[in-house]
């Protein structure tokens, strides 16, 4: 069995990933429940740490996407089985931002090898 998928992280960085998660809708927390399989992402992408303000205060502190990019990947291998999980590559806009992941995932090594190789050679060319 093998797999192809990508994480929409532009579209999550405008609708979910928050530097402030209070201000997420509800709608927007649903639907990333959705497309992650239930709501571990949060854990994943945002952590507790003391405030100044306070002893039992606590400030959400965001982590970068690719925290979030290596739990997916990570999910990936423990929930959803697969064996082999390559590394994905970055796919960008014309301006060199990164609009989502492509990731791969299968059972057999032969096949994520090529993938390596693939993926690779594009990261290399500068298009990942």
């Amino acid at each position: 069995m093998t797999c192809s998928s990508t994480f929409p992280v532009a579209d999550a960085n405008r609708n979910v990933l928050w530097r402030d998660p209070e201000g997420v809708s509800e709608q927007g927390r649903e639907r990333m429940n959705r497309f992650w399989g239930d709501s571990s992402w949060w854990d994943a992408q945002y952590n507790k740490q003391l405030a100044m303000i306070g002893e039992d205060q606590y400030l959400k502190v965001r982590h970068p996407n690719d925290r979030l990019v290596e739990a997916f990947r990570d999910r990936l291998k423990t929930i959803a089985g697969f064996r082999e999980v390559p590394a994905p590559i970055p796919m960008r806009n014309r301006i060199g931002r990164i609009v989502y992941y492509l990731f791969f995932a299968s059972q057999k090594p032969v096949a994520a090898n090529i993938v390596r190789d693939i993926f690779r050679k594009y990261r290399d060319h500068g298009l990942g």
